[in-house]
């Protein structure tokens, strides 16, 4: 009796794991709480009604700082959301590995970089990087006013850390802004992300 109860809660247990994990395009989006980088909580359903971006990020991996050394993610996050988009960068490194950084450290790399994200979000137990299913840095999800996820990927495509690169790549991040903004249905969904693991 007591094994077959003990099989029962570990059947649950997987599948209320497998139900936290599904972050599937043209559903709801997974809800979340997480600090921001100034000890604020942000829960993501406080911004329903608004198109949402999540970036995941890691300062010191090659391919994000192409995006930050070159100021075209900053600049993109100043031209949304002054058009009221919602930017939210999270970064899932765990103490002690690679992109996980002091909140003084972080501030500090944010105002180097002219960074305007609407929040840095701290994700050090990796539980949202896991549930979104965040694999790179830089990796995209967006979110449209309904509060669901209408894109998952990268975020151009030229899977490259050379700056050369950006003035000629497709950019779709973009491309679903845009069509968002325009009130139309963006025509990509998924693409593949590149960039570093998230360091779980």
């Amino acid at each position: 009796m007591l094994k077959n109860g003990f099989k029962l809660l570990l059947l649950f247990l997987t599948f209320s794991l497998a139900l936290s994990q599904d972050a599937k395009i043209d559903q709801k989006a997974p809800e979340f709480t997480l600090q921001d980088v100034n000890g604020m909580d942000v829960l993501l359903s406080d911004y329903k009604g608004k198109i949402i971006v999540l970036e995941w990020i890691n300062f010191d991996c090659p391919f994000v700082k192409k995006h930050y050394n070159s100021s075209n993610i900053p600049k993109m996050q100043e031209e949304y959301t002054k058009k009221g988009v919602i930017w939210m960068s999270i970064c899932s490194s765990a103490p002690g590995k690679q992109g996980y950084f002091s909140p003084g450290e972080i501030r500090k790399r944010i105002k180097e970089h002219n960074a305007k994200m609407t929040f840095y979000l701290i994700d050090s137990d990796g539980k949202v990087g896991k549930t979104y299913g965040a694999k790179t840095t830089p990796h995209f999800f967006i979110i449209d006013k309904d509060f669901n996820l209408v894109y998952s990927g990268a975020i151009d495509d030229k899977p490259t850390s050379d700056i050369d690169d950006i003035p000629t790549a497709k950019n779709y991040v973009r491309l679903v802004l845009d069509s968002l903004l325009k009130g139309s249905k963006p025509s990509i969904k998924t693409t593949k992300p590149y960039g570093c693991s998230v360091k779980y």
